[in-house]
């Protein structure tokens, strides 16, 4: 069950230089070719940042992480160098803060795309479906209902704001975007791990519904980056309780967002506390796909 623990909400190092405090990661600068990446206890959810931290989040997402980025290379290098922490003087006094939730990475150019992958019919997805039998321009049968698996897993890329929300968008405009042969290349690669992924998370009992990739280049080399198939960037749906036809439980923040949903937040600032029950669940919900595709819980 859930420990709880300290929440790091934010990192300061004074020493460090700060590139970018994202949703959930805070970046610093070690040197000309390597980051720092802490996953804190932030959580975001319809594009707002909560004030409220999830105890342990940040160690669940640097260790589902370095689960795929180990299953992916096969298919794709990706920007991960090492946990050792002790590679770098700067870092040793932060050692305490760092632990399980750190990890030293290449710089890369990011390629301004996000690579959503739907295998099921859920979300946003659903909601465009219900309107025009299609999403992203990609038509689908007429009979589907929420939740059901696709006839074929699909790519339905969205822009990457930095502010505001991300604009699916079709292949017609990724292609203008990036060029045809980046966006075929990026495409296929994220329809390969979206695959491969599915069946070792289905046999460990967990469904992934959807995800989303990021990529880079290194030397002009594609690279995934950033993370890959957390419960942050993924539908993650218990396979035991699986039951097309509605919505489905999970393991990832939607059970924040409908808890959101039912306290009728507009979305807007002033952004909710969460309740502790809610915190606990939530906290729960991670460590328990952490268990399901590792047989591990949280390591330092």
């Amino acid at each position: 069950m859930s420990m709880g623990g300290k929440i790091i909400y934010n990192t300061r190092f004074e020493d460090l230089k700060l590139v970018k405090r994202g949703k959930v990661r805070d970046i610093y600068e070690l040197d000309d070719k390597h980051l720092l990446f802490v996953a804190t206890d932030r959580i975001s959810c319809f594009d707002r940042v909560l004030p409220t931290g999830i105890p342990n989040k940040g160690k669940v997402l640097n260790q589902l992480s370095y689960l795929w980025f180990s299953f992916s290379r096969v298919i794709v290098p990706n920007h991960f160098v090492t946990f050792d922490l002790t590679q770098f003087d700067s870092l040793k006094s932060h050692a305490d803060i760092l632990r399980g939730r750190s990890m030293i990475v290449k710089k890369a150019r990011a390629i301004p795309l996000e690579c959503i992958v739907r295998g099921y019919l859920s979300g946003s997805g659903w909601k465009e479906y219900q309107k025009s039998s299609s999403i992203c321009g990609i038509s689908l049968p007429e009979t589907l209902r929420e939740s059901d698996k696709l006839p074929e897993p699909i790519f339905t890329p969205t822009t990457k704001e930095e502010q505001g929300h991300d604009e699916n968008i079709d292949y017609n405009s990724a292609q203008k975007l990036l060029g045809n042969t980046l966006v075929q290349k990026i495409k296929g690669i994220s329809l390969q791990m979206y695959k491969a992924a599915r069946i070792y998370a289905y046999v460990r009992g967990i469904i992934i519904a959807d995800t989303k990739f990021e990529f880079g280049l290194i030397n002009n080399e594609v690279v995934l980056i950033d993370e890959a198939l957390t419960p942050d960037s993924s539908r993650f749906w218990p396979k035991a309780q699986y039951e097309p036809g509605h919505s489905q439980p999970s393991f990832d923040k939607q059970f924040v967002r409908d808890y959101l949903e039912r306290i009728n937040w507009d979305k807007n600032p002033p952004v909710p506390d969460l309740p502790p029950n809610v915190i606990a669940k939530t906290e729960e919900k991670y460590r328990q796909a952490l268990r399901l595709l590792t047989g591990k819980d949280i390591e330092d």
